[in-house]
């Protein structure tokens, strides 16, 4: 997420009140988490094992709650909670707005679009020409759709991330998510779909992508043009597939991995690690078609061995 315009280092601190390392004036220009940071960004960091990571990443102003050496043109913000001082820093900048209609004033709708009866369009939302958009649905605020768009009933997009950190007394904190659903045109989405929002950047479906019905899709997950996903698939946080990928019916994902152009996924498949393009895949564990086959043919012959 980008600020409406930059902050500079004290200011930041003085919000969260924590202390901080670097020149006061030292500009921020917005959040992210690690995998999408860019220059000018904060990330925030809580465990030993990511220090390293978000220290050297492309960050320039780190929210950490350890005191370490500051890297050369880099600032850091000392906290005793980062995940904490991270959701005031989206609250601040970023804060829930009520609803007061079904269809937002600041909402734009583009030519020849249908809007069907009982649909939810909230603030800043953005549809493109020529799409359809069924009864139900429910296009959370700052959602992206573009062009011959057709968005079946009861569809949700742009719902919170699933993303919660484990405190042994009180239970899970959430983590707010300030990003949102950007929709590509030629995209088709089945009814009752659900595509969360990124935590702070984009969750992207990419055009000709055509979804069945009850897909899920997590936060920050990128799907690539053309592909096709059957029903009941459920897509982890943070996936990327990509182009021409193919992922039959109840499928399910683990999250931070990546699905090569091409590749096929064969139903009830748990893609539990990335897998290459241009290849069909089946099973859980996940292997390749015919080396999986292989296998099951092993275990027939051993067992008829045994008999």
């Amino acid at each position: 997420m980008k600020f409406a315009k930059p902050q500079t280092l004290k200011t930041i601190a003085l919000l969260i009140e924590a202390e901080f390392k670097g020149k006061p004036h030292f500009e921020i220009t917005g959040i992210n988490e690690i995998h999408v940071v860019e220059e000018g960004d904060i990330v925030f960091v809580d465990h030993p094992k990511y220090y390293d990571k978000a220290l050297n990443s492309k960050a320039t102003t780190i929210l950490i709650n350890k005191e370490v050496r500051c890297p050369e043109g880099k600032s850091l913000l000392i906290s005793e909670n980062p995940f904490r001082d991270f959701n005031k820093i989206t609250q601040h900048f970023k804060s829930f707005t009520k609803a007061t209609s079904a269809i937002a004033k600041t909402a734009k709708i583009g030519k020849d679009t249908i809007i069907q009866p009982n649909v939810f369009i909230g603030n800043k939302v953005i549809i493109g020409n020529n799409c359809v958009i069924h009864p139900n649905v429910c296009l959370y605020d700052g959602v992206e759709i573009g062009n011959n768009v057709t968005i079946h009933a009861g569809s949700i997009l742009g719902a919170d991330a699933f993303y919660y950190k484990n405190r042994p007394v009180t239970g899970y904190d959430k983590l707010k998510s300030c990003g949102s659903v950007k929709i590509e045109d030629n995209v088709d989405i089945g009814a009752l779909c659900t595509i969360d929002r990124g935590v702070t950047g984009l969750t992207l479906i990419s055009e000709g992508t055509k979804l069945d019905n009850q897909v899920h899709v997590g936060h920050d997950t990128y799907i690539g043009k053309r592909c096709l996903i059957a029903s009941q698939t459920g897509i982890a946080g943070c996936v990327i597939i990509e182009d021409d990928v193919t992922l039959w019916g109840q499928v399910g994902t683990n999250s931070g991995i990546t699905i090569g152009k091409g590749a096929v996924i064969m139903g009830q498949t748990g893609v539990t690690k990335s897998v290459k393009g241009g290849k069909s895949y089946f099973g859980t564990p996940i292997a390749e078609s015919r080396e999986k086959l292989k296998e099951l043919a092993g275990i027939r012959q051993l067992l008829k061995s045994k008999k």
